[in-house]
């Protein structure tokens, strides 16, 4: 794909990303996307065949970007207990983002799409999982984080995070309420240094 091309592309999945926040994912027709891009519809799909597939390619891009930021925050010298505290912070400002938050989206293409969204969430949700059990084992072997059982702890971390985005989207959820269930994970954690 030429440099125009891809520009184009991301034109598209930029401009689609609005419109997903803005209306969900079982709302959006092609039709929105093509208006919101002010393109042609056979233009739109040159590069994608269905809202779906617009989804998915704006969830990667999203993932992959929160990755780099999430990776080049972390330094050499940072401790397990520092990183694990900054992927938490992550987590807080994704669950307090009023603006530009996919979530409602993704539990409806998820609702929707049985197989394919099931197993889009737990892709994520293994992958948090991943990150936050070698997170918690390396703090263990560097005498910060004593855990008898890392890959449960680590499950029950994420079980929280995506229950308060659950509520993020449903009920409402504040600052201190975050606040709280984060510094309850950490304090399960932590060796206490008195």
């Amino acid at each position: 794909m030429g440099e125009k091309s891809l520009q184009k592309k991301q034109y598209i999945l930029d401009t689609a990303k609005k419109v997903f926040v803005e209306k969900g994912y079982k709302n959006v027709t092609m039709k929105d996307i093509v208006a919101a891009c002010d393109i042609s519809r056979g233009g739109l799909y040159l590069y994608f065949g269905s809202t779906e597939e617009i989804l998915l390619a704006v969830l990667e891009q999203d993932a992959n970007e929160t990755d780099d930021i999430f990776m080049k925050s972390i330094t050499e010298d940072d401790s397990a207990a520092n990183i694990l505290t900054l992927f938490l912070k992550e987590q807080k400002k994704e669950l307090l983002r009023k603006k530009n938050n996919l979530a409602m989206a993704v539990y409806e293409y998820a609702f929707e799409n049985k197989d394919g969204g099931a197993a889009m969430l737990r892709k994520q949700f293994e992958a948090g999982v991943r990150v936050i059990e070698k997170l918690i084992t390396s703090g263990i072997a560097s005498g910060e984080f004593y855990c008898e059982n890392p890959k449960g702890a680590a499950n029950n971390i994420m079980y929280v995070l995506e229950g308060m985005k659950v509520n993020s989207q449903t009920m409402g959820i504040t600052e201190a309420m975050v606040d709280e269930q984060l510094l309850y994970i950490m304090e399960g954690l932590v060796i206490d240094v008195e």
